[in-house]
């Protein structure tokens, strides 16, 4: 393929500011690392934009640049962070009540976590069961709590003298909320936030707010959030991207690399069994069956998305797929996730392959959060508004376009990532056909 033109970019000039929705231990495990890294104390191990290469051309060529070379992004030194929570604690007592960093990477930046205090949060218990907070938002009704989320947006701009904003939701997940009449259009979504509908979850005004002010949304949870109609028509009303939903951090990332595989080889799967045991605030949460309910969904649909049954149903027509999360505290946020993969081969022959991943749920997610917030910035000074399918690689349950199947295969996500950077900047997609490199004659 020929090379096309570089599109339209504006310039990463001025601070970007981060607002995170949620300051427990993804949200602070993300800032406390972005500190670290900027103040040569650590690596940004984990983030693409920051450590990944792209190829550029042929192979012969050998142009390889990192990537946080290649397309402008915001510099890690151009970036201020803030946040809402229902719990008053500051950055730094968050980082210690939830123990995901040793103090070796918390006491030497302690002022500057002390200073990100959160803003009082739009929060509603019967969204969230097993937490409780006293930092919390008063307002005769949902329209008016989203009107105070963008009075915040606009003061921590004006205050930061920021020249543009990212918001990425970190905090818990929410209960199960089909999408309903509330959800299809902008004017029936606005109506239920007056009539204070209970279709209309805390994560939504947030959404709602942030489009609102023209600014992207990135959904780290399951909840339908920006997944509806509602929000897609504020979203390209807006010019604002969004993404989601669920970071793709622990045992799906295994899933969305060992699936592809039995499809490769047309190995057959009989069953998939997955547990998990955490014992963080997600783990809390999600011991409730009403938010279990929600990541269960998001988790149960990789599987059927990237095998196709309906397409190989000898192989994976009658698949028994089971997924469990237990909460167990002594385990903190060092989450493990085992795997029993029951398959077949040649003639039938059962096999088994077993996976113990003994991972750490916010030092996985929290690069994460870094990459959607340069790449979310990036996608609005390109013009694209939206759902930005091309970020799927780091969600669980990637939004697309209505009635186009999302790609879950973790490889192919990668390459529709790759692919849009170079599209941004003219470069020749890479399809790893290569028959140029041989003398093929024709027949």
């Amino acid at each position: 393929m020929t090379e096309g033109k570089q599109r339209p970019i504006a310039p990463a000039d001025g601070t970007l500011g981060v607002l995170l929705v949620g300051l427990g231990a993804v949200a602070t495990t993300f800032v406390a690392g972005v500190e670290n890294v900027r103040r040569g104390r650590a690596k940004p191990v984990g983030s693409l934009s920051q450590m990944a290469t792209i190829r550029l051309g042929k192979r012969t060529e050998g142009r390889a640049p990192l990537i946080r070379d290649f397309v402008p992004l915001t510099s890690l030194d151009d970036i201020v962070f803030g946040a809402w929570d229902p719990i008053p604690d500051d950055a730094y007592q968050s980082c210690k009540v939830a123990a995901v960093l040793e103090d070796k990477h918390i006491d030497p930046i302690a002022d500057f976590l002390k200073a990100i205090e959160p803003m009082p949060a739009v929060f509603d218990q019967d969204y969230v069961k097993r937490l409780s907070g006293t930092n919390v938002k008063k307002g005769k009704n949902k329209r008016d709590l989203a009107e105070q989320l963008r009075e915040d947006i606009r003061n921590f701009k004006e205050k930061h003298s920021c020249a543009r904003l990212v918001i990425v939701w970190c905090a818990s997940t929410e209960v199960f909320i089909e999408p309903g009449p509330a959800h299809k259009s902008l004017a029936a979504f606005e109506k239920a936030m007056d009539a204070d509908d209970p279709a209309i979850a805390p994560s939504m005004l947030y959404a709602w707010a942030s489009l609102m002010e023209g600014v992207p949304f990135a959904n780290g949870a399951p909840n339908l959030t920006v997944d509806i109609p509602a929000m897609l028509e504020l979203a390209e009303q807006k010019n604002a991207p969004v993404s989601g939903k669920d970071f793709k951090t622990g045992q799906t990332m295994v899933k969305t690399v060992v699936s592809p595989m039995l499809k490769a080889r047309m190995l057959g799967l009989s069953g998939w069994y997955s547990t998990n045991i955490l014992g963080n605030r997600d783990g809390e949460v999600l011991d409730d069956p009403e938010s279990f309910k929600t990541k269960e969904e998001s988790k149960l649909g990789v599987l059927e998305h990237i095998l196709q049954p309906s397409m190989y149903p000898d192989l994976y027509g009658d698949i028994y797929h089971k997924v469990r999360i237990n909460y167990y505290p002594p385990r903190a946020d060092n989450k493990e996730g085992w795997d029993n993969i029951d398959f077949f081969g040649w003639l039938e022959y059962p096999m088994q392959l077993k996976i113990d991943f003994l991972c750490r749920d916010s030092i996985l997610a929290a690069p994460i959060v870094l990459d959607l917030a340069l790449f979310m910035d990036l996608a609005q000074r390109s013009g694209m508004s939206g759902i930005q399918e091309w970020i799927s690689f780091y969600f669980k349950s990637p939004m697309a376009a209505p009635g186009l199947t999302p790609e879950h295969d973790l490889f192919i996500q990668q390459t529709k990532l790759k692919n849009t950077l170079r599209w941004l900047m003219g470069e020749s997609q890479i399809t790893h056909l290569g028959v140029e490199y041989y003398e093929y004659e024709n027949p």
